[in-house]
C-alpha cells in the first residue's frame, strides 16, 4: 500500500510542477506599483492602453505600440519590469518581442 501512495503522491508533484513555472508572478500586493505608474510607463513607450488587468498576479496590459501594432504585455507588478511581450500586425502573425518584421 505504501508503493501506490507513494506513486500518487510523486504523479501529483509532478503534475503540479509545470503551474508553478513560467510567467507568473509571487509579489505580494503590498509591493506593487499603483496602476498609474503603469499608464506613465505605457505612455514613456509610446503605447494606447486600452486595458489593464491582472493575470497570474501580474499587470497585463493590452494595446497598441508606437508603430500600431496591437500588443499584449504582462509586467512584474513591483518593477514593472517587462516579462513577457507579443505584437501583432495587421498583416502579420502574432510575434514574441524582438522579432523582426
Amino acid at each position: 500500500m505504501i508503493g501506490i501512495s507513494t506513486r500518487l503522491m510523486l504523479t501529483l508533484v509532478l503534475v503540479a510542477t509545470p503551474a508553478l513555472a513560467g510567467d507568473d508572478c509571487a509579489v505580494p500586493m503590498t509591493d506593487w506599483q499603483p496602476r498609474e505608474a503603469v499608464v506613465k510607463l505605457a505612455e514613456e513607450n509610446g503605447w494606447d492602453l486600452r486595458r489593464i488587468r491582472i493575470d497570474d498576479g501580474c499587470y497585463e496590459v493590452t494595446g497598441r505600440d508606437a508603430k500600431g501594432r496591437s500588443i499584449e504585455v504582462k509586467l512584474d507588478p513591483a518593477t514593472l519590469a517587462v516579462i513577457e511581450m507579443e505584437f501583432e500586425d495587421d498583416h502579420d502573425d502574432a510575434h514574441a518581442d524582438g522579432g523582426d518584421d
